[in-house]
Order: C-alpha cells, then sequence, then structure tokens
C-alpha cells in the first residue's frame, strides 16, 4: 500500500507543478514554461502509472506508458525548458526539433518493440530484464544526458546569480533532479515499485520547492517575470 501512496502523491504534486507552470505560459508565453508543462504532465502521467501498476497490477501497456514517460520523454523535454532559458532563441530551437524527433522515435520503438521476457504483475521489473537494447540506449543516454543538462544549468545559474534566495532555489532544482534519478540506490533497499515511488515524490517535491522559493512573491498573472 505504501508505494501506491507514494506514487500517487508524486502524480499530485507534479500536477500541481504543472498546473502552475501552465499559468505562467498563459500570462507570458515563454517557451521554458512551455516545456516545463509538457514535461511536469510527462511526469503526471508516469507516476499514475507506477501506481495504477501497484495497485492493480503490471501489464505490456501500463509498464510501457511508465518506462516512455517516465524514464524517456520526462528529462529531455524538462531540459529543454533548461536551454530555452539559458541558451539564445535559435539555438533552443534547433534544440527543441532534436528532442522532439527523437522522443517521437523513441515513442515508436518503444511502441513497437516486443517485450523479451513477462511482465509480473505483482512487481516493477528494470528494463533490462523485458526490454531490447534500444529502449533502455533511450532510458540511459539520451535521459541521462538530460539530466546533466538540468543539474548543470541550475548550478550554473546559482553560481551565476549568487543571490540569496535564487542560490536555494537553483540548488534545490539540482538536488531534485538528482533525487529522481537515485532510484536504482533505493531499490537496493526496498522493493522496486517502493524506492520508485519514494524517489518519484522526494524528487518532484524538491524541484517544486525550488520553484516556488524562485517565484515567491514575485510572480504575478500578467506581471512582471520570475526566476527560473
Amino acid at each position: 500500500m505504501l508505494d501506491i501512496a507514494f506514487a500517487a502523491a508524486a502524480a499530485v504534486v507534479a500536477f500541481a507543478f504543472c498546473l502552475c507552470t501552465w499559468e505562467r505560459w498563459l500570462a507570458r508565453h515563454r517557451p521554458h514554461d512551455l516545456a516545463w508543462t509538457v514535461a511536469l504532465a510527462l511526469f503526471t502521467v508516469a507516476a499514475f502509472a507506477l501506481a495504477w501498476g501497484a495497485g492493480v497490477g503490471w501489464d505490456e501497456p501500463t509498464y510501457k506508458v511508465f518506462y516512455f514517460f517516465g524514464a524517456i520523454a520526462n528529462v529531455p523535454i524538462l531540459a529543454l525548458g533548461t536551454i530555452y532559458l539559458l541558451c539564445s532563441r535559435r539555438t533552443a530551437d534547433l534544440a527543441a526539433v532534436a528532442v522532439g524527433l527523437i522522443v517521437a522515435f523513441a515513442g515508436g520503438v518503444m511502441l513497437m518493440t516486443p517485450l523479451t521476457g513477462a511482465i509480473p504483475r505483482d512487481r516493477l521489473v528494470a528494463g533490462s530484464e523485458v526490454l531490447g537494447l534500444l529502449p533502455r540506449i533511450f532510458a540511459g543516454g539520451f535521459s541521462g544526458l538530460a539530466s546533466l543538462v538540468v543539474v548543470g544549468g541550475a548550478l550554473w545559474s546559482a553560481w551565476r546569480i549568487r543571490r540569496g534566495r535564487l542560490v536555494v532555489a537553483n540548488a534545490l532544482i539540482a538536488t531534485g533532479t538528482l533525487v529522481t534519478g537515485a532510484s536504482g540506490l533505493l531499490n537496493s533497499v526496498f522493493d522496486e515499485m517502493l524506492g520508485f515511488s519514494i524517489t518519484l515524490l522526494a524528487g518532484i517535491s524538491v524541484i517544486f520547492c525550488g520553484f516556488l522559493v524562485a517565484t515567491s512573491g514575485r510572480f504575478r498573472p500578467g506581471g512582471g517575470g520570475a526566476f527560473p
């Protein structure tokens, strides 16, 4: 039951976060807010898939939804928001095309690739147990590089700005991203579903706290912008 509760809580936090960035995009139409909104929507879907698998039982569609939205597509689009925030618009637009094409191709691969093994209904299996090499390359390589972009962008922003609240905010964003990617460590202590649920909730909560610290008292719909 704990794994269901943690996964559902992660989905709720991610959805609330998604609504905040969506409100910012509606007010200012800045591309990094839209990218973060899409990434958080994907995170919400992955967390709900995890809760569904933990509560109802795993099957191929549920597992593929969880793996694609959570392990492959989510972080690269989150990183795209960082690129839009820190780089030139031309560079960011080129990155958006590249990310979009890779994510679309990865989605096709996940949809068409047959599983290499049976999925137990009562536990979350590792990708290496049921997926071929290409989906795992997308999850490990593509998302791993994107995580470095998010963490590096947050740390670079903290160093560049060097003002109290914004330093804390960027440090929280970097920490939350690292926590979200630390599922393997928790999996060695807890069972798979509980480990993933804990890291999803902890990571997205810390990132959301960083966002709230950065924007607290500074953002007004239709008014001035805020970092990030």
